[in-house]
């Protein structure tokens, strides 16, 4: 007797849940293009005017004047402030947000989760509170902690801390950045971490390691890409914040905002925007000028994206060559 013969499955129609599900999925991503495209047209057609009247060297100039008949607009002291306040909360923020990742993800459940439910709290406080808090409680003891301290000692030797400690500066301003950005950091580092095969670090252990070896040759290798992407976002977040940093930079305008210490005043992108917009008289250079300033912003916010993913896949590429071989 021969084998039965099997008829191949009848392929009906795709159902219409599937339908609904690609139009969904497709009127979503579009959405997204259309709406960044929107909004990039806005910002240029309405700083048009700025471009007309200066070009590129817009973003080189350093002058900063709204009075009528002398105006003059320059965003580079600007972009030197957002930088190097991003640059600084990173330096600060990162390490410590991957120390708590760290520490939450190898706790106990009856420990880290508590702290990580704490940790995330705290993204979700307004950045206008981080700026009170900053501005009416933690500058008052930063100044005569850390400030004064840092100044008396590496004044005289050291140009970063020449400055007056006044509590209204580029260091400040970082600190409360940092503290902001730990969140979510630490949040996304945190379940990278938890992703690593825990067969892996079993193997750290049972080769003798150390529990900071385990993490050196076990985790981090395993999490270095999650890592990379943690820290871009809590970098997007230091760029584009607004009201903590306007409340304690000191807002410094035109060449004033290159600060000669971090105990200096200075001024980022986003909280000149936030000062001037409301004062910005239409028919003007000015409005234009700060509309100019946030074409910058957005265009610095897509490079560094671009970058980091660029990084990523670069990594992701060299981890796939190291597996293949």
């Amino acid at each position: 007797m021969g084998r039965p013969k099997l008829n191949p499955p009848k392929v009906g129609r795709r159902p219409i849940s599937d339908k609904i599900f690609k139009v969904g999925a497709t009127v979503a991503g579009v959405y997204v293009l259309v709406v960044i495209v929107l909004l990039a047209f806005q910002l240029i057609s309405e700083s048009a005017p700025i471009w007309d009247e200066y070009g590129l060297s817009f973003i080189v100039k350093s002058e900063w004047n709204a009075i009528d008949d002398r105006q003059d607009f320059g965003v580079l002291p600007y972009i030197f402030g957002t930088l190097v306040t991003s640059a600084l909360a990173m330096v600060i923020g990162v390490p410590l947000s991957i120390g708590i990742a760290m520490f939450i993800s190898d706790a106990p459940s009856k420990i880290g989760g508590p702290l990580g439910f704490l940790v995330e709290l705290l993204a979700a406080v307004p950045s206008v509170i981080y700026g009170l808090w900053g501005l009416f409680v933690f500058r008052v003891y930063f100044v005569d902690w850390v400030e004064k301290p840092l100044h008396n000692t590496f004044g005289d030797s050291i140009w970063l801390f020449s400055g007056t400690p006044f509590g209204l500066d580029i260091l400040t301003a970082s600190v409360i950045l940092a503290i902001m950005i730990i969140p979510t950091v630490s949040a996304v580092s945190r379940e990278v971490m938890k992703a690593v095969p825990q067969q892996q670090k079993e193997a750290a252990y049972m080769l003798g390691a150390t529990k900071w070896e385990m993490f050196k040759l076990a985790v981090f290798p395993y999490s270095k890409t999650g890592l990379i992407g943690a820290s871009i976002l809590g970098l997007g977040r230091a760029v584009g914040e607004t009201m903590a940093v306007t409340m304690l930079i000191g807002n410094a305008t035109g060449p004033n905002a290159f600060a000669d210490s971090l105990f200096d005043p200075s001024q980022t992108m986003s909280s000149i925007i936030a000062n001037e917009f409301n004062e910005a008289s239409l028919g003007t250079l000015h409005l234009p000028a700060l509309i100019g300033v946030a074409v910058v912003l957005l265009l610095i916010a897509i490079a560094i994206n671009v970058v980091a993913h660029i990084l990523v896949t670069r990594m992701l590429k060299v981890k796939e060559g190291a597996i293949n071989n």
